[in-house]
């Protein structure tokens, strides 16, 4: 090789070239030809290989772990390792002299090079990894691109780290002892995305959040469904369409309602009260008795209870003309009888166990007695839900005169008209 390089060096000269010019322009145009040849190899090394991977690609499913990892990207990447292995390895067989200071400076450029392009194919054989696991059903809703995120960081610092090391001939130790002085100032400037960091391996670790979870977070104006969790971001679409971008260490700080128990137990609960005025609860006539007989849902109940009443206050003697003497029957119990049964017989409403189903006073107040209704839907879907509530509480409303009770309502202006 030195005989090709002393054949350059002399046709420079002939040219009128002085000697040190000849000596430069020889070695650079041997090495613009050494990395045209280089080039011509790399590329049908990767055209050959290209080829051959499309092959055997095909026999593989398309969510597989060979197929995310033979993607072209990923081999064409790998290719451009051919062209400066081939330089350095070359290097020492044309030119056997000591290499000089232009010479090491390329040699570095080498190094450096295929460095930038090892982590290229690491970043990418970690997405592809990504691709595989997000696919799964299990890990489908996982927060994996905060932890993708993270870890190709990590790796991005370290090979930065070599790059520089390589670059300037010293050792990686003496570049993290100077990181290490500067460790504040970093933490500074970078605040946040240490935090987003920190947040998002909380949140994957713990479980806390995954993609396509409704949350309520009322601090920031955000409920909706989960569609995006990454490093510094976790992207909240509302029920308006709009969208509510969280840092995620806000989620970690702050409390937030996660819907995802009620979504996937299939019930919804229904916890909401009427106001009865306290003025219209009374004890029952025995003509009252007669007609809640008469409602399909109270017969059996009216009658069980009255007999169990009857021998209450016949076995203690009791003087039934006044009626707050002995037990008795009052129209706000039997109607709230009433609710549990109809209830009970809605086939909306989820009857499974661990669904409670019930029907309770709450303190009385200066606005009436709040009587609560508390049940779950079959389904958790936000339309039927709505529906089951509002088909409930309509006949309800409806149903409370037939007991000879009344709704609390502040007074209105036809209240008021009637009056005049």
């Amino acid at each position: 090789m030195n005989e090709t390089l002393n054949t350059i060096f002399n046709m420079f000269v002939n040219w009128g070239f002085s000697q040190s010019l000849s000596g430069i322009l020889s070695k650079v145009l041997l090495l613009l030809i050494l990395i045209g040849v280089a080039l011509v190899v790399e590329y049908i090394v990767t055209f050959l290989v290209l080829r051959l991977i499309k092959r055997v690609r095909s026999r593989f499913p398309a969510n597989s772990f060979f197929y995310f990892v033979t993607a072209p990207k990923i081999i064409k990447s790998t290719g451009r390792l051919i062209t400066p292995f081939i330089l350095i390895t070359l290097f020492p067989l044309l030119f056997t002299v000591e290499l000089d200071k232009l010479m090491q400076f390329f040699l570095r450029l080498c190094n450096v090079y295929i460095i930038v392009v090892i982590l290229r194919v690491i970043t990418y054989v970690m997405t592809a990894i990504y691709e595989v696991y997000s696919a799964k059903e299990e890990l489908k809703n996982r927060p994996l691109r905060g932890i993708l995120q993270t870890a190709q960081i990590i790796v991005l610092i370290i090979g930065a780290i070599i790059v520089i090391s390589a670059f300037t001939g010293k050792e990686p130790g003496y570049l993290l002892a100077g990181l290490g002085a500067s460790a504040a100032v970093f933490m500074l400037v970078f605040q946040d995305s240490i935090l987003g960091v920190v947040s998002g391996i909380q949140l994957s670790a713990n479980n806390m959040l995954s993609v396509g979870d409704w949350i309520t977070v009322p601090k920031h104006g955000a409920d909706g469904t989960v569609i995006e969790v990454s490093l510094n971001t976790v992207k909240v679409q509302n029920f308006d369409k709009t969208i509510t971008t969280l840092p995620p260490y806000v989620l970690v700080k702050d409390s937030f309602q996660n819907w995802k128990g009620m979504v996937d137990s299939n019930g919804r609960r229904v916890k909401r009260h009427i106001n009865i005025d306290m003025s219209s609860v009374k004890f029952c006539s025995q003509e009252m008795i007669e007609r809640f007989k008469k409602i399909d849902l109270l017969k059996e109940y009216i009658s069980e209870k009255q007999e169990e009443i009857n021998a209450y206050n016949q076995a203690y003697n009791v003087d039934t003309d006044l009626l707050v003497n002995g037990r008795h029957q009052t129209n706000l119990g039997v109607f709230r009888q009433y609710i549990t049964l109809y209830l009970q017989n809605n086939s909306r409403v989820n009857k499974n166990s661990g669904f409670l189903c019930m029907v309770r006073q709450l303190q009385p107040t200066e606005i009436g007695i709040p009587l609560e209704l508390y049940f779950f839907s079959d389904t958790s879907s936000w339309v039927p839900y709505e529906d089951l509530q509002s088909d409930v509480f309509d006949h309800v409303l409806a149903a409370v005169s037939e007991f000879d009770l009344r709704v609390f309502q502040s007074p209105t202006g036809y209240d008021l008209s009637k009056l005049s």
